[in-house]
């Protein structure tokens, strides 16, 4: 599969906080991928860069095999839709629409009136007089009707409601398979984007601790549940990424895929088995990456990263 963007060893350093930690991956032509983590991670910072919105304090990005800071053949095959997008203020989405049209060279006018019907969006209204859904609503259109090359989503779509996030989301994957692309989703609703994604990039205190294809993460790790002396027995040796107990019973996380044989000795012994969500995998791990880091820093050892906000990043 060819790629389209090239990290190697981006570290993005602010004062004292290292935001983005010597990270390296790859992003695939034509792959939905899902860049995920807690605020603060990282995301952001990783997408402003990679757009030449920001700069990285040392490694290498390429994109399309070519740097994009001031390089106009880059910037114009990427559109970068994000919450916190500004617009001057007198204008209205038409006008946002109209400024798009003119930059990006895949615009489809007539995908952006279906998008504009579908979610109702009143174009002649001063977008800063809009809601926060329909605000979200402007960037998602403009992300979708660009139709550009390598198209980020920083959570733009927080603003909408169930029904228009669903709309988002059928639309997203009607015009992918007709016209494919590379998309990067960050996003906080990992269940509800799941289905989305095919490749998973999950940061977490400027670290990547993720990058798998999504069917390979489904099957990553198992919930455990049932007597504890049993559950006990059966994860000794494990690594246990989270553990409840009530009493006499208890849950445990284990990672690693589990064999027929294994399934079996489970049922034999009166464990239940559980599948693990992507959302729920994600939150075990960074809470045990967390963990880890806090222990190591409690023997020690001292963290160059920090849990901060990640609208101070932006």
């Amino acid at each position: 599969m060819t790629s389209v963007i090239e990290v190697k060893n981006l570290t993005k350093r602010y004062r004292d906080t290292v935001a983005v930690d010597d990270v390296s991956f790859s992003i695939e032509k034509d792959t939905i991928y899902g860049l995920l983590g807690r605020n603060g991670a990282g995301k952001t910072t990783v997408m402003s860069i990679l757009t030449a919105q920001n700069f990285a304090t040392r490694g290498d990005v390429r994109v399309f095999g070519e740097h994009p800071y001031e390089n106009a053949r880059v910037l114009s095959r990427m559109c970068f839709v994000r919450e916190s997008q500004k617009y001057p203020d007198d204008a209205t989405p038409r006008h946002a629409f109209e400024t798009a049209r003119l930059f990006f060279p895949n615009w489809d006018q007539e995908f952006a009136e279906r998008l504009i019907d579908d979610f109702q969006l009143p174009v002649k209204r001063r977008i800063k007089k809009l809601s926060r859904g329909q605000l979200s609503a402007v960037g998602v259109i403009i992300g979708l009707a660009s139709r550009a090359e390598v198209t980020f989503f920083d959570e733009p779509y927080l603003g909408l409601d169930a029904v228009a996030r669903q709309i988002f989301y059928d639309r997203l994957l009607e015009d992918y398979a007709e016209h494919p692309r590379t998309v990067i989703l960050s996003s906080h609703l990992i269940d509800e984007v799941s289905n989305l994604i095919e490749k998973v990039l999950v940061i977490d205190r400027g670290r990547i601790i993720m990058d798998e294809d999504t069917d390979a993460v489904r099957d990553r790790a198992t919930n455990i549940v049932g007597d504890s002396a049993a559950v006990d027995a059966f994860v000794a040796g494990r690594e246990v990424i989270h553990r409840e107990s009530l009493g006499h019973v208890s849950s445990a996380t284990v990672l690693g895929a589990l064999s027929a044989a294994e399934r079996e000795s489970l049922a034999a012994a009166g464990l239940d088995v559980a599948p693990v969500s992507l959302q729920q995998l994600i939150v075990r791990l960074t809470q045990h990456a967390s963990g880890s880091a806090a222990g190591g820093a409690a023997s020690g050892s001292s963290s160059s990263t920090a849990d901060i906000d990640e609208g101070a990043l932006r």
